[in-house]
């Protein structure tokens, strides 16, 4: 009896969560909600690119001196950092349209992003791979 009493018990925390959101992701509308997101953070920086991904779900902002911005949705919130290629532990390409990144940040470790445009993840890739000596990058 208590073993069916927990079960419902989590099934409707569960429910309740869902219905009332709590699995949505988070999407970016475009460029000037990446930016705004990220100056809500980041106020003193100001950004010279935005590149989204395919799915809105992430964007990178070119914030100059070797400096990326990254605005990425997590469940519906958004989380921002600012990166170098020094904080980056693996790089990789897939596709044109593809890269793949590790970063030593222990919050966040990077993922796999793709981009509408090839020239979009190939600006990614060189900023992220400029001054990056691992072994585990690929040429795209």
């Amino acid at each position: 009896m208590l073993v069916a009493i927990v079960a419902l018990g989590i099934a409707l925390s569960v429910a309740a969560v869902h219905f009332t959101g709590g699995s949505k992701t988070a999407a970016l509308a475009g460029p000037d909600q990446a930016l705004s997101r990220f100056a809500e953070d980041f106020p003193d920086e100001t950004a010279v690119t935005v590149r989204l991904t395919a799915d809105a779900k992430t964007a990178f902002l070119d914030l100059g001196r070797g400096r990326i911005g990254i605005v990425h949705g997590i469940g519906d919130c958004f989380l921002t950092r600012i990166v170098t290629p020094r904080d980056v532990t693996a790089l990789t390409a897939g596709d044109a349209n593809t890269v793949s990144f590790q970063l030593a940040d222990f919050t966040w470790k990077g993922g796999r992003f793709s981009f509408a445009d090839a020239v979009d993840a190939q600006a990614l890739l060189n900023a992220l791979g400029s001054h990056h000596s691992n072994s585990t990058r690929e040429a795209a």
